[in-house]
C-alpha cells in the first residue's frame, strides 16, 4: 500500500489527488496515495485505522476531520477510546462511507476524518449517541488545539451547503 499525504491549499486543485473543498475560510484539502512525497508542501499521513462505514460503497459528498493532540499521560486511553469505541462506533453511523485516523509529524499530530453521505449525518442520533459515551466523557476533556473542520466533494456545489 502506498503512503497517503495531505496537501492544504488555496485555488485549484492539484492533478491527481482526492480534493476536497472547505467549507469554512479555511485551505482546501487534498489527499494522495504515492510511495514518494508528491511536491512541496505534501505532509505525510501515517495510517492507523481504516474502517469501512455502515454506507460504504455509496458516494461521499463530505468530508469531516478532527484535527487534536491529547494532554501528557493520557495517550494510551485517547488511543484505545478511538480504536475500540470512538471509530468504529462513528462507522457504523448510517450515512457514514469510510472512517479514517492517521498521525502526521506536524501539530496537531491526531488526524480523524470521515467520508460522508450528507453533512447532517453529524447531528443524527446514531452519530451523537456515539459523541455521548462515558468514556467519550473521560477522553474528550484531555483534547488540545483542537480542529474541526467540514469539507465537500471537490465537484459539488459548495452554495448548497452553506
Amino acid at each position: 500500500m502506498a503512503a497517503l499525504w495531505l496537501l492544504e491549499f488555496d485555488g485549484e486543485p492539484p492533478e491527481g489527488a482526492e480534493c476536497w473543498r472547505a467549507l469554512d475560510d479555511g485551505p482546501h484539502r487534498a489527499y494522495a496515495e504515492s510511495d514518494v512525497c508528491p511536491g512541496y508542501g505534501w505532509l505525510a499521513l501515517q495510517p492507523l485505522q481504516w474502517l469501512d462505514g455502515c454506507s460504504a460503497g455509496e458516494r461521499p459528498t463530505h468530508h469531516y476531520v478532527v484535527e487534536t493532540d491529547v494532554a501528557p499521560g493520557h495517550e494510551a486511553d485517547f488511543e484505545a477510546w478511538y480504536a475500540q469505541e470512538h471509530l468504529p462506533g462513528l462507522a457504523a453511523v448510517p450515512g457514514t462511507v469510510q472512517a479514517r485516523r492517521h498521525r502526521r509529524a506536524a501539530a496537531p499530530h491526531h488526524l480523524a476524518s470521515y467520508h460522508l453521505t450528507a453533512a447532517d449525518v453529524l447531528q443524527s442520533s446514531a452519530w451523537l449517541a456515539v459523541r455521548a459515551t462515558p468514556w467519550s466523557d473521560r477522553v474528550r476533556p484531555q483534547f488540545r488545539h483542537t480542529r474541526r473542520r467540514m469539507f465537500v466533494a471537490w465537484d459539488a456545489e459548495v452554495a448548497a451547503d452553506r
